[in-house]
């Protein structure tokens, strides 16, 4: 058997099982049963650090209006 036809043949076969057993083991771990402390808590990490609100005169966005 050639090399291709043998490549071919395990990418269709094995390779494409064990890569949507790796994306359910993935999608598993993620939505697992007490995650949601840890998502809640990296997901708010960015503003663990501020202090005060932004001021009311600073507009929203950088975006300039025309």
């Amino acid at each position: 058997m050639e090399t291709y036809s043998f490549l071919r043949q395990f990418a269709d076969s094995w390779a494409l099982l064990s890569l949507f057993l790796i994306f359910l083991g993935v999608v598993v771990w993620a939505f697992r049963p007490g995650s949601r402390g840890v998502h809640d808590e990296v997901a708010n990490s960015i503003f663990r650090n501020d202090r005060k609100p932004a001021p009311a005169d600073e507009p929203k966005s950088n975006v300039k209006e025309a």
